[in-house]
């Protein structure tokens, strides 16, 4: 693309966004990603206690997603994507009984502490 196309590109982009920006929410959603590495032979028992945990979850006020994800070349690591529409609700989410449950049930479990990854969620807007 030439100089040129990209000013004239640019410039319709600006107009497109001043258009609609009355509908674009500067508000972010709260994102952690967190990333869970379990001992082989807890792999099954993490699954059922986790699934627990993201149905509960997701039936919380503020909730609006609970993925939980294996890693395809190693099943031992798992990450599980928590969106909440704000830092009121995500923490209101660590202090829940099934979670505070789910946390004590897979401690012994890991092979090495988890680590969440907190994010600022952009799109898809909720």
């Amino acid at each position: 693309m030439s100089l040129s196309n990209y000013k004239i590109h640019g410039f319709l982009y600006l107009g497109f966004i001043n258009q609609y920006k009355e509908i674009i929410n500067p508000i972010a959603m709260t994102v952690t990603i967190v990333h869970v590495e379990v001992k082989t032979e807890y792999i099954e028992d993490f699954i059922r206690a986790t699934s627990i945990n993201h149905q509960l979850s997701l039936k919380e006020p503020g909730n609006l997603r609970f993925d939980v994800l294996q890693k395809e070349d190693n099943p031992a690591q798992f990450a599980l994507y928590e969106a909440y529409e704000n830092e009121t609700a995500a923490v209101a989410h660590k202090e829940t009984p099934h979670y505070l449950t789910w946390r004590e049930t897979v401690s012994p479990w890991m092979a090495k502490p988890r680590e969440g990854v907190k994010y600022n969620g952009l799109l898809p807007e909720f």
